[in-house]
């Protein structure tokens, strides 16, 4: 049983979401690029953890037609390996098989294999690699996709 729990992400939360970013990312969003995605709420979804008052993690989706993108997915410093991650995942799933989504996708870093693992366990597997997706590391991106039923 976990200790947070998981709303909406609200403006109000940016400035947590970006503590989250710049330890996390090397390329991490801005404070407008998340404010117009948690505004945008016609086609994306952003959900926080909260514990004990604070944002301990975040995950942003897209929809785009009967697919989901996951955009980001961070976890605070700290909380890593404590299920956070997975709780958030778990709760986009539902959100996901509820509202007809098929199939879902993103973008990962070759060399986050601790992301890789827990998008492995939700079906998510590697068709294909973008090259240089990472600008600041030029690192690649494998392209993963999964399906929901």
């Amino acid at each position: 049983m976990s200790d947070w729990i998981i709303r909406l992400a609200e403006r109000r939360d940016v400035p947590e979401l970006l503590v989250i970013e710049v330890a996390q990312f090397p390329e991490p969003w801005s404070r407008a690029m998340l404010l117009d995605e948690i505004n945008n709420v016609e086609n994306r979804r952003y959900t926080v953890a909260i514990e004990n008052k604070t944002i301990i993690g975040y995950l942003g989706v897209m929809f785009v037609m009967d697919e989901l993108h996951i955009n980001t997915l961070g976890t605070l410093t700290g909380h890593e390996s404590r299920g956070v991650a997975t709780s958030l995942m778990d709760e986009a799933w539902i959100d996901a098989q509820a509202r007809g989504v098929l199939r879902a996708t993103l973008e990962v870093a070759v060399s986050n294999n601790r992301a890789q693992a827990l998008y492995a366990r939700y079906g998510f597997r590697p068709v294909g690699v973008r090259k240089n997706y990472y600008e600041r590391t030029q690192e690649d991106a494998l392209i993963l996709w999964a399906d929901l039923d």
